[in-house]
């Protein structure tokens, strides 16, 4: 075998790393983490909308209810200003009976108040009870967020790690190959789906998987080593084996 042999033949060693590197690649773009992790991001964000909202609607219900309070207290204590005044006997007789027609039209008005109290209490008690559970829902969401980030992290590292040690002899092969043939290997690749190279085994080329037809056999046969061939199929550059059947 001569020099121009070897380098076509590490050729195919630098096609074998490219390809596993865009293997690596493709699978960290693909990880299954990846999809539900967007889907699951894609509801926090939903949660998260409507958890503003929720508490947004339970802070304006929360002021219904303190006024509701206040108002109510408000009525009491003027009613037990009146009684005070009422059961002290001070005060004309006319004074005491408006007191007295006072302090009945303050029963009835805290009644209402207290009513008015009692249904802005029970929204309250709703949009509690809202916010809770989506508070709950976004925490349960949240811990499964964290779990599928790990493991995504813990998938990306093993990846760049294989990547790292898979890609680590290239630079080496790469200048065995030489830099012209490495440039067509490169142009090939970049326009055939990241096989720029393929290995002539049993007259069928690795890259399109078609058998070469006789005439094209013969060509090759003859053809001096230092040939860089192309298969007149897919284009590729075809590199001669042992088990080229020639």
């Amino acid at each position: 075998m001569n020099a121009e042999s070897a380098r076509q033949l590490r050729l195919l060693d630098l096609q074998a790393i490219d390809t596993r590197l865009d293997q690596i690649a493709h699978a960290r773009t693909h990880l299954p983490q990846l999809a539900e992790l967007a889907d699951l991001l894609g509801k926090a964000r939903l949660i998260d909308d409507q958890l503003v909202r929720s508490r947004t609607e339970l802070g304006d219900v929360q002021r219904e209810v303190a006024k509701a309070e206040s108002d109510v207290q408000l009525v009491r204590d003027r009613a037990a200003r009146d009684r005070a005044r009422l059961d002290a006997g001070t005060g004309s007789a006319k004074d005491l009976q408006a007191i007295s027609h006072e302090l009945t039209s303050l029963a009835r008005r805290q009644g209402e108040l207290e009513d008015i109290e009692l249904e802005v209490m029970e929204r309250a008690e709703a949009a509690e009870s809202d916010v809770a559970e989506l508070e709950r829902g976004r925490g349960e969401l949240t811990t499964r967020i964290e779990a599928l980030e790990a493991a995504r992290d813990e998938a990306f590292a093993r990846l760049d790690t294989e990547a790292a040690d898979i890609g680590a002899p290239r630079p080496t092969v790469v200048d065995e190959v030489g830099a012209d043939l490495v440039a067509l290997y490169e142009k090939i690749r970049l326009a055939n789906g990241g096989t720029g190279a393929a290995a002539l085994r049993q007259r069928r080329c690795g890259g399109c998987q078609l058998e070469l037809n006789p005439v094209e056999i013969q060509r090759i046969r003859s053809a001096p080593q230092d040939e860089v061939l192309r298969c007149e199929e897919c284009r590729r550059i075809l590199i001669r084996t042992s088990e080229s059947g020639l």
